[in-house]
């Protein structure tokens, strides 16, 4: 859609929403309104003209960037929040990780990636324990398990070999459907992607309109296609080779597993795997995966023909065995991670709290007096955030595959045993995996609980004495009031302890995941358990079934949060959050991620600010919570000439107490500076003391204090006043609402910070 024509209004208020999925009239508060660039996915929209109050506060147009399509589609959103949340979170870990430069920050990004790939194994590998060992090696050949089940008996007197090769298409599909995904784009952003940063390449977020770029992911996605398809051939060639060795399997074998450490080679060579372009690269990881799927071909009709007699066995031969090691492997990767990241955690560059310079840098003592008032610390996730959500990510990846096994084995295990025919029960292994989730679950919410009683009379002592401040006058009937008021401001103080919750899970699942080897021992863990604890073998059992059953809770849990997130308001404040923070960072270790959205959107709004400026206009940007970050991300990348005409307001931002604190190496304080500098400090941040996701972005300070830093960046912050007033305005039978996260363009405090902003550009202009 083409731009709108140039008008005489001197400075354009360019609005951009966070977490909200709102209609362009909703954000822009006006009820018609009408797109004047853009598409339906991300587009500027503007009030028609001739209606009452079409203008903004001062006189000003105001525009907004409506980009809440541009994660995915509510269909695609909720099948992604289930089958690709642990790749999404695997891939943020790595923007996660400490600003390591050389040969240390290399290996922590290779550490990342390579976990990863370990993903992508064990997704292929839950696949193959569905279709290979239990399908077709334990209930096939089992009587009990086919009768009444004519989509299974035809494959019932089959030779195994056969049976193996047919049911090897499901995880060939399965991986299939992942290619097809990550590879299919949710929006056209080609006519977004830019090949220079304009602006200043001083910090890494400006560039973050061209991380994403397709050579990459391509490469990416490449590599982990093979690892795929070779994981699968592995799987077949090892049963193969341990139910009846021949030479040809032998041969498969040796090929496969070169082919898998060549993958895992070429995912470290960072050199090659991030350059912009490559053409050798492109063609040869493109090689690499047209030769794991000529070798998948090759191995199903091996195994399909090979006439080497089957040993017969409890479970699909090395199946337990391979699932196991990558299983292991991951818990090495995690914990070298982690070590590497804990030692160098007292180096990090440019955190919360930096020293004191002359250009009004953090003084430590004033930072901790400020950050000792308003609990923004540094929490547990500073600086380790990478090997927590990694972490995180691998226990969940681990729990949903051992789940899906489990829960199909206990599908088909009717009449299991039954005329002396075999039990058709899930691996040990993935018995254990359960039992570790449930393990680490009920710690989390004892965790959950203790950190909740502990912390709740300093959050309250602290929410009485804000309300005290605010509302020092408020008569004896607004009691009731003023206690909703100090929870929801104790309530929004637990943030940074969730935390500690997610440091817990991630320990309890790095120790407990080594647990595997028992599973190898053809140990259960009702038989240990029993042996350490004195607690009978059922009682475990019975934890195991209630593990796999919360298992199946938490992905039913995804599917109505990805239904109701965005058309519930509740739910789209904090699904849509985790979601919107997951998919700001490109892909740059898991192909099968979703997209990156700032993609498109930052060039977009780089265009756009630059095209308005170019009319004569100033700009002034507003940004709610994950706009600020947009819009952040965007001033970094704009030519200072057009910085020049830009003033920034910015409300319910994440960006200090979210991504300050969980990506240090790309929002930290230096990187604020610069966008204050660029603006020429013509910036407010409003915040409030009910928001549980926004907050300060310099100080904490409040009206009538003096800012915890000197210089221009004490000017930025201003506190709100959350509500208006406890007590109901005259003429009203309510008092004023809560706002905590929510926008609230309406507050006159808000069209006054936009007024003073606007005025701002205006004396420039005339300057002139």
């Amino acid at each position: 859609m083409s731009s709108a024509p140039q008008t005489s209004d001197d400075v354009i208020e360019l609005r951009v929403h966070g977490v909200s999925g709102a209609g362009a009239e909703q954000i822009l508060g006006r009820p018609h309104s009408h797109q004047v660039a853009g598409d339906a996915s991300g587009g500027f929209h503007r009030p028609l003209p001739g209606y009452p109050d079409a203008k903004g506060p001062a006189g000003i147009t105001v525009e907004a960037y409506r980009w809440s399509d541009l994660p995915s589609g509510t269909t695609v959103r909720t099948l992604s929040l289930v089958f690709l949340l642990p790749f999404m979170l695997c891939n943020v870990a790595i923007w996660m990780r400490p600003a390591h430069r050389g040969a240390s920050g290399a290996c922590l990004k290779a550490l990342c990636r390579l976990l990863a790939l370990t993903l992508t194994m064990l997704y292929v590998l839950a696949a193959m324990g569905v279709a290979l060992d239990v399908i077709a090696w334990r209930c096939l050949p089992n009587e009990s398990c086919l009768a009444g089940r004519p989509w299974l008996s035809w494959l019932g007197g089959r030779p195994t070999g056969l049976r193996l090769a047919v049911c090897a298409l499901l995880p060939a599909a399965a991986l299939g459907l992942v290619w097809r995904l990550g590879a299919r784009p949710g929006h056209n952003f080609d006519a977004f992607h830019t090949t220079t940063t304009t602006g200043s390449a001083a910090h890494q977020l400006s560039a973050v309109g061209q991380w994403d770029s397709a050579p990459v992911v391509g490469r990416l996605r490449s590599l982990h296609v093979a690892t795929g398809f070779t994981t699968l051939c592995l799987g077949l060639l090892v049963a193969r080779v341990a139910a009846g060795p021949s030479a040809l399997g032998i041969a498969l074998l040796v090929g496969t597993a070169a082919l898998l450490g060549s993958c895992a080679v070429l995912l470290c060579v960072h050199p090659w795997i991030d350059a912009v372009s490559n053409g050798f690269v492109d063609r040869l990881c493109t090689g690499v995966r047209t030769v794991a799927c000529l070798l998948t071909v090759l191995v199903l009709v091996a195994v399909a023909i090979d006439p080497t007699p089957w040993r017969p066995g409890v479970g699909l031969p090395g199946y337990s065995l391979t699932g196991a090691l990558v299983i292991l492997v991951q818990a090495v990767l995690l914990l070298v991670l982690g070590t590497m990241v804990f030692a160098s955690r007292g180096q990090l560059r440019g955190t919360v709290a930096g020293p004191a310079d002359p250009t009004g840098r953090l003084d430590p003592d004033e930072m901790r007096r400020g950050l000792g008032r308003d609990g923004l610390g540094a929490g547990p996730l500073q600086g380790l955030g990478a090997p927590v959500i990694a972490a995180v990510a691998t226990g969940l990846a681990v729990a949903l595959s051992a789940d899906l096994v489990f829960r199909v084995a206990d599908l088909l295990n009717r009449r299991a045993a039954a005329d002396g025919e075999r039990n058709i029960g899930a691996p040990l292994g993935f018995k254990w995996a359960i039992f570790v989730f449930l393990v680490a679950a009920v710690i989390v919410l004892l965790t959950a609980i203790v950190v909740t009683l502990a912390s709740r009379p300093a959050r309250m002592r602290t929410a009485r004495a804000t309300v005290a401040r605010d509302f020092p006058d408020a008569p004896p009937a607004a009691r009731h009031r003023l206690y909703q008021v100090e929870r929801t401001i104790a309530r929004a103080r637990f943030t940074e302890r969730l935390e500690l919750l997610a440091v817990v899970y991630a320990c309890t699942v790095g120790a407990g995941m080594p647990t595997i080897l028992l599973g190898m021992q053809e140990l259960s863990p009702g038989v240990v358990v029993q042996r350490l604890t004195g607690i009978p073998e059922a009682a475990t059992n019975f934890g195991i079934q209630v593990g796999s059953l919360l298992i199946a809770v938490v992905v039913l849990g995804l599917l109505v949060g990805g239904i109701f997130a965005y058309r519930t308001a509740e739910f789209r404040r904090y699904v849509g959050v985790v979601w919107d923070l997951g998919t700001f960072w490109p892909r740059a270790a898991h192909p099968f991620a979703p997209p990156c959205y700032a993609e498109r959107a930052v060039p977009e709004l780089s265009r756009r600010i630059t095209y308005l400026t170019e009319q004569g206009h100033g700009v002034l940007l507003t940004g709610h919570s994950h706009g600020a970050v947009l819009l952040a991300a965007t001033v970094l990348q704009l030519p200072h000439q057009v910085c020049g005409q830009l003033a920034l307001l910015t409300y319910g931002s994440p960006l200090r107490r979210l991504y300050g604190r969980l990506f240090p190496a790309y929002v930290d304080d230096e990187v604020l500076c610069e966008v204050g500098d660029r603006v020429n400090w013509r910036w407010v941040n409003l915040w409030r003391d009910t928001d549980p996701i926004g907050g300060w972005v310099f100080s904490p300070h409040r009206p009538g204090r003096q800012p915890i830093r000197s210089g221009p960046p004490g000017t930025v912050d201003r506190r709100l006043r959350d509500p208006a007033d406890v007590v109901s305005p005259p003429g009203d039978s309510v008092p004023p609402p809560i706002i905590g996260h929510w926008p609230g363009e309406s507050d006159p405090r808000f069209t006054a910070a936009m007024t003073e902003l606007v005025g701002k550009l205006r004396a420039r202009h005339r300057r002139r």
